[in-house]
């Protein structure tokens, strides 16, 4: 929404009641307890409805004002329009409600409450065609995010130029090409993870990461990289008598082949794109290349100035509705901490911090607790605040986490939103700092709509709960995100070294009846419900998993993932599908005793496609699961129940942004054949109001268009009609309605040839589960692909039916050797089936395996 300005009727009104001499508190008095604050209003009015204040700072002080006064809530009324802010609405207890009432900050109609500020004057850069620039907003040094008319553009980026060699303190260039460009301690590198895949460059400190670090100077051939976060982000401190097994145990513990950059972001030299921006700080200039329509003399451009829109400490009783928070920034990782990634956002910080940060008794000098470190911030943060309420609002445009309920948050809830384009996690809820001591509790996440996030640190996660008790997460829609839907728990990372996982209070916590489909659609090794550590005293009050929905993994992960230390969690009653490697896992062993057991869990009356027979696997209790025989199958009970209460349901209709093509594919893999080559990636998550229709293919300067929901089953497109021994580099781009993405950053250069007809070996371990009408059927890849990496598979059943199994997962489970799993249904009662199963490559089936299986009566 564009920026109000007051009328010439508000001036001459403000003249006319300063006349009067009316203190603005006792007017305010005259007119009831509300506030009624507006962008056309003045902070000399009394702050009624017919005169209201325009600040929030001096609605804050008029309520405090009033609330002793007052026997009854207290409405702050928050006009239609945009109130921006010069600093953050920092609220305390004297702003809480009294007595048992409350205070309600009540927006109308569209409310937003922006840290943005808008960029004007633009004018064509000389020599520079298509490129425009326009003067820094005043009050703005930094910022890392930039928005036309709604849309989150891209921040400058490009492939690294030269060949880098890693040193102990940055790089050695193949040449001075980067010595010359402009700011370069602006200059970030960013390294992404995820798993093998084809020709995908995989950096990063595990396949759910994406670390940046900014550069700290470049002379010559010699790039320094900045401190701390190079330290941090290359260094690990290892166990002397466990070899390969770092002290944080996160990730891996060789860093060694995680030094090169996938990418790099924020310089000038790589401005080259319709839809690109970059920021030069030391000329106070914004530069940014239109997208084809774009008119800069009218659009709106904003760029977030604010790092955090509202924080509150020790607030109780007070409750937000109907406010659209936008255009906030978070600065820390322009700065010479970087972002070096630990898991789901938090980062190792400080000079030390590889060293001795979370590492508690593994170390001397360790920090505790264990896994202590540090969490993004939220750019609306609560600590130590109980009762409050944000409801029927919009968290939209954030560059850090959207809302941040950090530890001793209490009796609070979250009902009722929009989380979308926020750069981090959705959600967080508590905190790792505190696990026996903390007090996180009652917070109830319910009805929200959780999607396109996180934009920037793509190892992020939709709803991100630490330590804590009775909270629930229920109802809520969580669809296209980069990685895990949701996140529980924390700390149970020593089971790796046989160390009992960290004691904490957490207990009786719930996730329940939320609907969670397309996600990890960025990184890999996460899940739709994510857990690690204990999650209470017993299975009866343990963590509670139950009439969830969850399906469309890109990512190989679990669909519920019972991870380290994961003890006495309950999974009962959920759907489950369409989930790469495990519908629900793994079992981990218990290392509170040496009785060599597991961590106690149980899995119970689910709907999947996994078909684990029932037992007892040393205190995994799996009982009275149901094999799906495909999702039309699942319970309409459960799937008609799962996502946003039929109150909410006009959450999905919301349009929130600016309307705008696409955010890019990401991670983008080729291999080459015969006159072809195969392509795959990534794909756009982020799709501003409209869905995919298509991606656009370019080789050899041509264009190839690929329906997107033909991609989404197939899991690549084949480019054929290419020359055998040219070099082919390949870029992809998104599509909707509106246009096409920018294009993705290029794949490794591939050459077409003739192959040598060497087909893949056959699938190992091959295992079949049969129920009464179908059969899980899983196997391994083969780790003998032959000339070209797996496309598919291909079953052929004994009934004459042949299956085709495509994918994401069919391409990515090789190379790790992963498991595959498909349901073949159909099937007749108590019949004797044979399932023949090969691996595709681009030379046909390869050599096949076969199981048995005769179904149930």
């Amino acid at each position: 929404m564009k920026r109000s300005f007051l009328p010439a009727v508000g001036l001459a009104v403000i003249a006319a009641v300063t006349l009067t001499g009316v203190p603005a508190d006792a007017a305010g008095a005259a007119h009831g307890a509300d506030v009624y604050v507006s962008p056309y209003g003045n902070d000399w009015l009394p702050g009624t409805s017919l005169l209201p204040v325009r600040t929030l700072q001096r609605a804050q002080t008029l309520v405090r004002e009033r609330a002793s006064h007052v026997d009854g809530d207290i409405t702050v009324h928050l006009a239609p329009g945009v109130f921006d802010l010069s600093q953050p609405l920092q609220l305390d207890g004297r702003d809480s409600g009294v007595n048992g009432h409350r205070v309600i900050w009540q927006g109308s109609g569209r409310t937003e409450i922006s840290g943005g500020k808008q960029v004007t004057g633009w004018r064509p850069v000389p020599g520079k065609p298509g490129l425009y620039a326009a003067p820094e907003p005043k009050g703005m040094d930094n910022t890392r995010q930039l928005y036309v008319n709604g849309v989150r553009e891209q921040r400058a980026q490009g492939t690294v130029p030269v060949t880098l060699t890693a040193t102990a303190t940055g790089y050695t260039a193949s040449a001075p090409t980067m010595a010359g460009w402009r700011n370069p301690s602006d200059i970030e590198f960013v390294y992404t993870a995820g798993e093998a895949l084809w020709n995908i460059q995989r950096d990063g400190l595990g396949q759910w990461t994406e670390p940046r670090c900014p550069i700290g100077s470049m002379s010559g051939t010699t790039i320094t990289m900045a401190q701390p976060c190079w330290d941090n982000s290359t260094k690990r401190v290892v166990f002397p008598n466990i070899p390969g097994r770092s002290v944080n145990m996160v990730g891996p513990y060789d860093l060694t082949n995680g030094r090169q950059p996938t990418y790099v972001e924020n310089a000038f030299e790589v401005l080259d794109t319709p839809g690109e921006w970059y920021l030069d700080r030391s000329a106070h200039t914004v530069y940014y290349m239109p997208r084809p329509g774009e008119n800069l003399r009218t659009a709106d451009v904003e760029v977030p100035a604010l790092q955090q829109l509202i924080t509150a400490s020790d607030l109780h009783n007070v409750s937000f509705r109907g406010i659209q928070y936008e255009y906030a920034t978070w600065l820390t990782p322009s700065s010479p901490e970087g972002f070096s990634e630990i898991q789901a956002g938090y980062t190792n910080t400080g000079p030390d911090g590889w060293a001795v940060q979370g590492l508690c008794q593994f170390v001397p000098g360790g920090t505790c607790p264990y896994a202590s470190w540090t969490p993004e911030p939220g750019n609306i943060s609560v600590t130590d605040s109980t009762g409050l309420e944000f409801t029927d609002s919009v968290f939209t445009h954030l560059g850090a986490a959207g809302l941040r309920l950090a530890g001793n948050t209490q009796n609070t809830m979250v009902r009722g939103n929009v989380f979308t384009d926020i750069s981090g996690n959705g959600i967080e809820i508590g905190g790792v700092d505190q696990p026996t001591t903390g007090s996180t509790h009652d917070v109830q996440v319910l009805d929200n709509h959780l999607y396109g996030l996180p934009r920037e640190f793509h190892g992020g996660v939709a709803i991100l709960n630490g330590y804590s008790q009775h909270d629930v997460i229920s109802h809520n829609q969580i669809d296209n995100v980069a990685y895990s839907a949701i996140s529980m728990g924390w700390g149970g990372w020593p089971d790796k070294i046989k160390v009992a996982a960290t004691p904490n209070n957490s207990h009786d916590n719930v996730v329940s009846d939320n609907l969670i489909h397309d996600y990890m659609l960025s990184l890999d090794d996460g899940g739709g419900i994510y857990t690690q550590g204990i999650t209470g005293s017993s299975i009866e009050t343990g963590e509670k998993v139950t009439g969830n929905v969850i399906y469309g993994q890109l990512g190989l992960g679990k669909g519920i993932y019972t991870d380290n230390g994961n003890t006495y969690e309950n999974v009962v009653g959920n759907v489950v599908y369409g989930t790469p490697y495990a519908n629900v896992g793994t079992a981990h062993v218990d290392y509170r005793d040496s009785l060599g057991n597991n961590d106690p869990t149980l899995i119970q009356g689910n709907y999947w496609e996994q078909g684990d027979k029932d037992g007892n696997n040393k205190g995994v209790i799996t009982q009275g699961n149901h094999l799906l025989d495909n999702p039309s199958a699942a319970p309409k009970s459960i799937v008609d129940n799962a996502g946003l209460e039929p109150a909410y349901r006009g959450l999905l209709a919301k349009r929130v942004g600016g309307d705008g093509p696409p955010a890019q594919p990401t991670r983008v893999g080729t291999f080459a054949a015969d006159g072809k080559l195969y392509v795959t990636w990534n794909p756009s998550y982020a799709v501003n109001n409209a869905p995919l229709d298509s991606y656009l293919i370019t080789v050899g300067g041509k264009t190839v268009s690929v329906p997107a929901a033909q991609f989404t089953k197939q899991g690549y497109a084949e480019v054929d009609g290419l020359a055998n021994g040219t070099s082919y580099v390949v870029t992809v781009q998104a599509h909707n309605r509106f246009g096409a993405s920018t294009p993705s950053l290029p794949a490794a250069p591939v050459t077409p040839g003739p192959l040598a007809g060497k087909v893949s070996d056959a699938p190992t371990g091959l295992k079949a589960i049969p129920s009464s009408s179908a059969a899980s059927l899983h196997w391994t890849p083969p780790a003998n692909m032959g000339d070209t990496p797996i496309i598919a598979y291909v079953i052929t059943v004994s009934d004459g039916r042949t299956v085709t199994v495509n994918g994401r997962d069919a391409l990515v489970s090789q190379p790790t050797a992963k498991g595959m799993t498909r349901v073949v249904d159909g099937l007749k009662p108590g019949t004797a089936y044979t399932f023949t199963i090969a691996a595709v490559t681009a030379d046909g089936p390869g050599a096949a395996a076969t199981v048995q299986a005769t179904t149930l009566p």
